[in-house]
């Protein structure tokens, strides 16, 4: 129990970081790909607001703030696994091995949300986004994921 206590505590913080990080690209590829930098997070609320949700360009606390809980949530879920891949490193694992781990989840993550998922559940910015800022949304997710490991890593 004490594990799983332990697990979830890491995956907030490493999915906290995740989601901020992927945020932060969200936002950047927003601002190159649809002249709005809060439209892909505003996507993301499709979940709950349906189609309307993909097409606004400004933000708001119905679809903005929605859209962030929703990528947060996901972000956190996607680092329980990230942790527990790292926890499985014993005694811990290297700055090599968790970054290795963290671009396996966060491609994996890629590779559900857009192959596996049906269209009401994607994360929707993927809508709003080309090719290349999808792909930095997702490596930035990854350099989230392993970002506190890094810092709190005692190996050099």
């Amino acid at each position: 129990m004490k594990t799983l206590v332990r697990l979830l505590k890491r995956a907030l913080v490493s999915g906290s970081s995740a989601s901020v990080a992927s945020t932060v690209a969200l936002l950047h590829g927003g601002v190159r790909d649809c002249r709005s930098a809060i439209a892909p997070v505003n996507a993301v609320s499709h979940w709950v607001w349906a189609d309307k949700a993909l097409r606004q360009q400004d933000s708001s606390w119905r679809y903005s703030v929605a859209g962030y809980c929703i990528h947060h949530a996901a972000s956190v879920f996607w680092a329980v696994a990230y942790e527990y891949l790292v926890c499985r490193c014993k005694p811990q694992p290297s700055k090599k091995q968790a970054l290795a781990i963290a671009g396996g989840v966060a491609a994996m993550a890629c590779v559900v949300d857009m192959k596996c998922t049906p269209e009401r559940l994607t994360p929707g910015f993927e809508r709003r986004l080309g090719k290349p800022a999808l792909a930095g949304v997702y490596v930035a997710f990854g350099l989230g994921l392993v970002l506190h490991t890094l810092l709190s890593s005692k190996k050099p």
